[in-house]
């Protein structure tokens, strides 16, 4: 079973919509803690600020039974968006320390370092440059983009979890991966077709 996390925050009905296209009709969105307890993969959305998805996580009453599943049972976890930057010991955004799954913390885009001035966030489609093999890339269409929504951006301290970059001024970590944790910094469920093959070869291949 494939459980999308409700913790208040986050286009929960999009992606689960998305996961009906691709062959996953059964995807529950729910916040109960024995349905976490029984799943096979878990989907942690998000949009919003870092630490307010914190503390919305940490007042759950799934909080332990998440960090379990994961750490100790390693089932596999896939963070989109703020999802994805939660997953990190910490962001500049807030103090809340992250989930701390990935050693990696959730910087703002810097202007400093653009050779010229972008707009803040970075809005629309982005394409992203694969670094290290994935079956969550797997049968992806050529030349992959993403759309994208974000003010904030994963920087790794382990370059070996860095799944896939874009560029936005200067080259950003746009998704990671490091055994059951995965995370993207786009919208799969807004990407139409790149969108679709990555969340079926979640379904498929984790």
């Amino acid at each position: 079973m494939l459980i999308i996390i409700d913790y208040g925050i986050g286009n929960l009905t999009s992606i689960r919509n998305m996961l009906k296209k691709v062959g996953c009709p059964d995807a529950l969105i729910t916040k109960d803690k024995s349905a976490i307890a029984e799943a096979d993969k878990l989907i942690l959305p998000g949009v919003g600020h870092f630490d307010y998805g914190m503390k919305q996580l940490r007042q759950s009453s799934f909080f332990e039974t998440l960090n379990q599943r994961v750490l100790e049972d390693k089932i596999p976890v896939f963070g989109i968006c703020l999802g994805a930057q939660l997953l990190s010991m910490g962001s500049e955004e807030g103090e809340e320390p992250g989930l701390g799954w990935i050693n990696a913390y959730t910087r703002k885009f810097n202007p400093a370092r653009m050779p010229e001035a972008l707009k803040v966030p970075h809005m629309g489609w982005g394409d992203v440059a694969i670094q290290k093999d994935s079956k969550l890339f797997e049968a992806m269409p050529a030349d992959p983009r993403f759309y994208f929504v974000h003010t904030y951006h994963l920087v790794c301290e382990d370059h070996a979890d860095e799944l896939v970059s874009c560029n936005y001024g200067y080259p950003f970590t746009a998704g990671v991966e490091k055994g059951n944790i995965l995370g993207v910094q786009f919208h799969p469920e807004k990407s139409h077709k790149y969108g679709l093959q990555l969340l079926t070869n979640f379904v498929k291949h984790y």
